[in-house]
């Protein structure tokens, strides 16, 4: 019957566990304890690793994929068009959005004649992958190092223009997002984007 078995093995990962006596220290798991006692031991002279957060907030990397935020222009208008290609390229699809047409009694509030009426990214769904950043042709919405606050409620992550938008008084800094081509880009006045 066991060499039936033997020829049966699928892998050759299989070990063959020994049924070797334990000693009397052994038995009293005394060498255990005293090696965890040891490693214990060790660890009260090395330096701590925790970091008293949220007073002291450790250093994220300058191109640390955080919370978005959407963008506005030199004069405070939103840069997002509703073109949906931000919503296109996630491959989460986290991002939803509805375009609506712009009044022209609403020439200070959207930069283009088509805005997003409703904007929300699923901070659940999210991947922080950077490919709605990428995708965005008006260079409306960027990750940030800001972190995504915690929730008890599932509804709360869904994140909509009220929380993504960014406020007329408080700009966020995105410059370390954007690459020396995208800069450069940025200063060519000849492009239709630029003017």
């Amino acid at each position: 019957m066991n060499q039936d078995l033997n020829k049966i093995k699928l892998t050759d990962r299989s070990q063959v566990v020994s049924n070797k006596k334990m000693t009397l220290l052994e038995k009293f798991y005394l060498p255990a304890i005293f090696k965890g006692l040891y490693v214990t031991f060790t660890h009260l002279f090395r330096k701590k690793t925790t970091i008293q957060f949220p007073e002291v907030k450790r250093p994220v990397s300058s191109i640390y994929r955080g919370m978005h935020v959407l963008k506005r222009d030199e004069e405070g208008r939103e840069r997002c068009t509703a073109c949906g290609l931000c919503a296109l390229s996630c491959p989460a699809e986290a991002i939803t959005m509805v375009a609506k047409e712009r009044l022209e009694s609403e020439k200070h509030l959207y930069r283009e004649e088509k805005y997003a009426a409703v904007y929300e990214i699923n901070m659940l769904r999210c991947i922080y992958c950077g490919d709605c950043e990428t995708a965005c042709p008006k260079e409306a919405i960027f990750l940030t190092d800001r972190f995504v606050p915690s929730e008890e409620a599932r509804d709360n992550f869904i994140y909509g223009k009220d929380k993504l938008l960014e406020p007329i008084d408080a700009r966020i800094d995105v410059s370390k997002r954007q690459t020396p081509e995208v800069l450069a880009f940025k200063k060519d006045k000849t492009q239709l984007h630029n003017k």
